[in-house]
């Protein structure tokens, strides 16, 4: 449980702030100073020893594109503890975790942790938020250190962002125990610069693959098909030994299961940096209206601007920079 590949290079100085919106160099002296807390420590009497006082937490509130995930990965670098006692990953890997080891053992594998890192805490399944938020009390109490950023509910509409007083009520008796650090500005992938690149044609996009190492080529629909087959936990797995992605005739997805599912696989794409050649739909019409209009839109907002980025990164010569 570590940052994924894109991240595992990022620091706070590596994080572009952007002087218009103070609140981002602010969230990163708040996350310095978080890191360098120190923590708590059990007290000892004479037969035994009392338990460390409950740990806190930060949760970072902001809209997708504003460098929360960026923020998260170089708290969990920035932190002084080896590699082994601290830890990072997705709500639904974290999910992922209980199910496999069950609710009392997983708690056991984590306890002794210095930090606990969790992005893109999913809101929108109870159970879920109960289970984890159960299992973050349980680790509180132990010493760990929590931080956080969360996804939308559904039917929340905000333009880009959560909100941090929608999180603490969701995790219920856990809120007590976090801070808000807020983060205001415009999606980085996209500031500054040109409007995404115009799609291929199926005959450059067949041709770039077979000329590509490590490529994969799939027919938009039979991947569309085949993500129906597999459980969002593995789509990570899918990506495994893959440069590069091309898809031929993307079009536009009005069903919300398939949407939801292609929120998950860009995800995975831009976690491990994998550049996306496409024809079809540009990626700003991958979402139908009405599934913009609806509770999950700033999932497809974040996968949008998510492709693009990969989109520009494929049509990048070899070697050039990316955003930070």
């Amino acid at each position: 449980m570590v940052p994924p590949p894109r991240f595992d290079g990022v620091r706070f100085e590596t994080y572009q702030a952007d002087p218009s919106q103070p609140s981002q160099a602010a969230a990163v002296a708040r996350l310095r100073a978080f890191a360098d807390r120190p923590a708590p420590q059990a007290r000892r009497r004479w037969f035994r020893s009392e338990p460390a006082a409950p740990a806190g937490g930060v949760y970072l509130d902001g809209g997708y594109g504003v460098g929360k995930t960026h923020l998260l990965a170089s708290l969990w670098h920035a932190t002084p503890a080896p590699r082994e006692r601290k830890a990072f990953g997705t709500f639904v890997e974290l999910t992922n975790l209980v199910g496999a080891l069950g609710f009392q053992p997983a708690v056991h594998a984590l306890k002794d942790h210095l930090l606990l890192c969790i992005d893109e805490f999913e809101l929108d399944d109870p159970g879920d938020t109960v289970l984890v938020s159960t299992l973050l009390g349980k680790l509180a109490d132990a010493g760990v250190r929590l931080a956080a950023t969360s996804n939308t509910l559904p039917g929340k509409l905000g333009e880009g962002r959560f909100a941090a007083a929608d999180f603490m009520r969701e995790i219920q008796g856990l809120s007590g125990r976090f801070t808000s650090v807020r983060i205001d500005g415009e999606d980085f992938r996209h500031r500054g610069l040109p409007q995404a690149p115009e799609p291929s044609t199926d005959e450059q996009v067949t041709r770039a693959a077979l000329r590509t190492p490590g490529s994969a080529l799939d027919d938009f629909d039979t991947l569309a098909a085949h993500l129906a087959t597999v459980h969002p936990s593995r789509y990570g797995a899918l990506c495994d030994g893959v440069e590069a992605v091309f898809l031929r005739g993307v079009t536009e997805v009005t069903d919300q299961a398939a949407a939801l599912r292609l929120v998950v696989l860009a995800d995975r794409f831009y976690d491990r940096e994998i550049p996306v050649t496409a024809s079809g739909v540009p990626f700003d019409r991958l979402f139908g209206a009405e599934l913009l209009a609806g509770g999950y839109r700033k999932k497809y907002f974040r996968a949008v601007s998510r492709l693009t980025a990969l989109a520009r990164d494929a049509g990048r010569p070899s070697g050039a920079g990316g955003a930070a």
